[in-house]
C-alpha cells in the first residue's frame, strides 16, 4: 500500500465538523417530533420509549446528580413486575416526563415535555431503569405516571465538535510532533523491523508466557514506537489478550496509561481482564452491565469506599436524607426550602468530590474510559504517557481525538477489515456544509476511521498483525483469511479440527454436525425475497423503522427447520446463533426464541465481536435481477468457492458475497442459506 498525501489539519477539522453536524441533523430528524406526534404506545413498540412508569426511588448519584429509579406502575404492570420489551440502553439520552393522556393535544404534550427532565440512562434492570438527571433540571418534581423516551445523543457530539474546533483553531506552531505525525506532516520515528534481537525488547520477561510470536512482536513494536503503533487483530486472534500484556509491560516501565474504547462493553472487557493483576486501575463513567470484577474499580464505587471518598460521604448522606424527605412533604413551601438546602449541599458535594476524584485519578497507573467519557472533568488536567484505543476501527475519528488532543503517543488496536461505525447521514439528504463557508475535503466520510487513515497515510510499517486465531475451525477460517488477510491466518492446533460432534456434551454424528462449512442453496424462484414496501402500509408507523429492509419467508422456514435438526442432534440452543443482514428477516425469525430458548438472533452489524459454536447465516436476497444491495460491501461480503457439504463431499457450489463478519463468528460450524443464482450475478 503506497502512503497517501499529508493532510491539512485546519481543512480536516473543518470537514469533520461539517460531517458531524450532518450526522447530528440526521439523528435529530429521526427523533424530532417523536414526542409530539406518535402516541407513547407507538414509540414503545418502536423501541424508543417505555410507558406506564412511576418514580420508585430518588437518590444522589456521582457528581451530585439526582438519580431517578423508574419502575412499572403497579396498576398496569404484568404479574412478574418486569419492564415490557424495549430498546432503551445504558448511555442513552432520554426525557423523563409525566405521561400525556391518550387524548392529549399537541400543545399539551409540548408543555409536558418542558416540565420533564433530560438525563442519561446509567443502568437497565429487568424491573427498573435508572436515569441520572441533567444538572440544569436536578430539582425534579414529576409526579404520577411517567414515561421516558430516547433522544438524540448530543453530549458525545458536543465533545467531538469541541475537539475538532480546538484542532481547527491551532496554528502550525501549536502542533506537537505527535499531531504532525498523525496528519503526515512528519514521518513516524523509525522502528527496526525485527525487535526479537533488540537489546531492550528482545529479552523481555513476559507476564503471560503463553503468548504466540505474532502477539509478542506486536507488543515489542508498540513499546518501541515513539508516536503511533497499530495492532491489527483479525477475529479470534487474541487482541484483548495482547493488550493486557502490553498495558502490564507499560506499567512495569513506570508509564501512565489511558485506555479507551468506543463502547462501555469494550472498556469493561479490559477492566475485567486487568483486575486480577493487582495494579491501581480506575474505571471512569458508568460501566454498562457491570461485571463483579469491574464494580470495585468503577469511580462510583471507589469514591464511596476509598479513604478519599470519606470526605464526601457525610454530605452525600445528608443529601439522600433531603431527597427522601421531598416525597414525604405535601407543603409547597417546605419543598421549596428543601430544594434550596439541596442546592447548597450539592455545591459543597461537588467541590469535595472534585478533590476526591482528582486524588484517585492521580493515584492510578491505568485509567479506563469510553472515548467520549475521557472528555469529562475527571481527566481535565491529567497527563498520560500513552493512550491505548481498543476497537479503534469501530470508532469515529473525531471521537478518538477526545483523548488524543493532549497525547504524546497512541496504540490503536482493531480490525479495519471488519465493519466500520454505523453512520446515519450517509442515507439521509443532509449534506455536510462548513459553518465558516471554508473548503472541505471532498469524498471524506465519517466511515473512514483513524485506523484506516493512519494506515493509508503511513503504510504498513506502522502496523503489526496478529496471525494465530483461536476461534475457528481451519475450513471456516480459510475463506476470510484468503480474501481479507492475505492468507496469513493460522488456526491454533486445539481449534483447527474441532466440530459440533466434539462439544463437551453428547451430540449425534450427523451430516449437519460433522462438517464445519455447509451451504444450503435455495436456487431462486421458489424462495423470493420481499421488500417492506411490498407489504407495509405507508400509514404504519413501523414502516420507517424497517424501511428498505428485505425478508424471505421460505428462507426463514428453512432456518427454523435447520435449527430444529441441530437441536434434535443434541446441540444446545444457547450455542447457536442466526445472523442476517436485514431487520425484516430478524422479525420473521423472532418465534425461534420461543421455540428454542437461549438461541441468539442478530444482525450482521450487531453480531460483530461475538462468537458462537454454530452460526447460521440467512442471506435473504433472491431475485431475477441478481441485486444484492448493501451485501456487496467488501467488509460485509466476499466471493469464493467453498465445498458444498450438505451431502459431503460430492457436490460443490459457488458461494459468493457471504458476510465476512458473520463468517468469522462461528467456532465449529458455519451454515449459509441463500440463493446462489442471485449472489452469483
Amino acid at each position: 500500500m503506497a502512503p497517501s498525501e499529508p493532510v491539512d489539519v485546519e481543512t480536516f477539522a473543518r470537514t469533520q465538523l461539517a460531517l458531524l453536524d450532518a450526522e447530528l441533523q440526521s439523528e435529530l430528524q429521526e427523533t424530532s417530533g417523536l414526542i409530539a406526534n406518535p402516541s407513547p404506545t407507538t414509540l414503545q413498540r418502536a423501541g424508543l420509549a417505555i410507558t406506564n412508569l412511576t418514580i420508585s426511588a430518588q437518590r444522589t448519584g456521582l457528581g451530585g446528580r439526582t438519580v431517578l429509579e423508574l419502575s412499572p406502575d403497579s396498576a398496569t404492570a404484568n404479574a412478574s413486575g418486569e419492564l415490557p420489551e424495549h430498546g432503551i440502553r445504558t448511555g442513552d439520552i432520554v426525557l423523563v416526563s409525566e405521561q400525556p393522556a391518550g387524548s392529549a393535544k399537541k400543545r399539551e404534550i409540548k408543555d409536558v415535555e418542558k416540565k420533564g427532565a433530560r438525563g442519561v440512562v446509567i443502568k437497565v434492570k429487568k424491573d427498573a431503569v435508572l436515569v441520572a438527571v441533567d444538572e440544569e433540571k436536578e430539582d425534579v418534581s414529576i409526579t404520577g405516571r411517567v414515561w421516558l423516551v430516547k433522544l438524540a445523543d448530543d453530549v458525545t457530539h458536543r465533545r467531538m465538535s469541541r475537539q475538532m474546533e480546538k484542532l481547527q483553531n491551532m496554528t502550525e506552531s501549536d502542533y506537537s510532533m505527535f499531531t504532525r505525525v498523525l496528519f503526515g506532516l512528519s514521518t513516524p520515528s523509525l522502528v527496526q523491523k525485527d525487535l526479537s534481537s533488540h537489546p531492550e525488547y528482545g529479552k523481555m520477561e513476559w507476564i503471560d508466557p503463553s503468548l504466540n510470536e505474532s502477539q509478542k512482536d506486536a507488543i515489542r513494536f508498540a513499546l518501541a514506537s515513539k508516536e503511533i503503533a497499530l495492532i491489527h487483530g483479525p477475529p479470534g486472534t487474541g487482541k484483548t489478550h495482547t493488550l493486557i500484556e502490553l498495558i502490564l509491560q507499560m506499567v512495569k516501565r513506570d508509564l501512565r496509561v489511558l485506555v479507551c474504547g468506543p463502547s462501555n462493553i469494550s472498556v469493561d472487557n479490559i477492566v475485567e481482564r486487568l483486575s486480577p493483576h493487582k495494579i491501581p486501575i480506575l474505571r471512569l463513567g458508568h460501566p454498562a452491565r457491570l461485571l463483579p470484577s469491574v464494580v470495585g474499580h468503577s469511580l462510583d464505587v471507589v469514591t464511596q469506599t476509598s479513604e478519599a471518598g470519606l470526605i464526601v460521604k457525610d454530605v452525600r448522606s445528608e443529601m439522600d436524607a433531603k431527597q427522601a424527605s421531598i416525597k414525604k412533604t405535601r407543603s409547597g413551601k417546605e419543598r421549596k426550602a428543601i430544594y434550596t438546602d439541596l442546592k447548597v449541599l450539592r455545591k459543597e458535594y461537588r467541590e469535595r468530590e472534585k478533590r476526591c476524584v482528582s486524588n484517585l485519578v492521580a493515584g492510578s497507573k491505568v485509567v479506563l474510559a469510553t472515548l467520549h467519557g475521557a472528555g469529562g472533568y475527571q481527566l481535565k488536567d491529567a497527563a498520560f504517557d500513552v493512550v491505548i484505543i481498543d476497537e479503534a476501527s469501530q470508532a469515529l475519528e473525531a471521537q478518538c481525538w477526545v483523548p488524543l488532543l493532549a497525547a504524546k503517543k497512541t496504540v490503536c488496536a482493531g480490525d479495519h477489515l471488519q465493519l466500520p461505525p454505523t453512520i446515519k447521514s450517509t442515507k439521509s439528504k443532509v449534506k455536510p456544509i462548513a459553518k465558516d463557508g471554508g473548503a472541505i475535503i471532498k469524498g471524506m466520510t465519517l466511515e473512514t476511521t483513524l485506523f484506516d487513515r493512519l494506515l493509508s497515510l503511513h503504510g504498513p510499517s506502522i502496523k503489526r498483525m496478529l496471525t494465530t486465531q483461536y476461534r475457528m475451525h481451519e475450513k471456516i477460517m480459510r475463506f476470510p483469511s484468503d480474501e481479507l488477510y492475505e492468507s496469513k491466518l493460522v488456526a491454533a492446533d486445539h481449534v483447527k479440527q474441532r466440530l459440533l460432534i466434539d462439544l463437551p456434551y453428547q451430540v449425534e454424528n450427523t451430516e449437519d454436525t460433522n462438517e464445519p462449512v455447509i451451504f444450503i442453496d435455495t436456487q431462486g424462484g421458489d424462495y423470493p425475497e420481499k421488500s417492506e414496501d411490498d407489504n407495509t402500509s405507508k400509514k404504519t408507523s413501523k414502516r420507517s423503522l424497517l424501511d428498505d429492509s428485505k425478508s424471505n419467508e421460505m428462507e426463514a422456514a428453512l432456518v427454523k427447520q435447520y435449527v430444529r435438526k441441530l437441536v434434535d442432534a443434541g446441540v444446545k440452543p444457547e450455542d447457536i446463533a442466526v445472523v442476517t443482514p436485514y431487520n425484516a428477516q430478524l422479525a420473521l425469525l423472532a418465534p425461534l426464541k420461543e421455540s428454542f430458548p437461549g438461541i441468539e438472533l442478530g444482525s450482521v452489524d450487531g453480531f460483530q465481536g461475538r462468537e458462537k459454536e454454530a452460526v447460521i447465516v440467512t442471506l435473504v436476497r433472491s431475485n431475477s435481477e441478481g441485486e444484492v444491495g448493501f451485501l456487496g460491501e467488501k467488509r460485509r461480503l466476499n466471493g469464493k468457492s467453498l465445498p458444498y457439504a450438505w451431502k459431503p463431499p460430492s457436490v460443490a457450489v459457488m458461494l459468493m458475497q457471504v458476510q465476512t463478519v458473520a463468517m468469522t463468528r462461528p467456532k465449529r460450524s458455519l451454515t449459509i442459506i441463500g440463493d446462489s443464482d442471485t449472489v452469483r450475478k
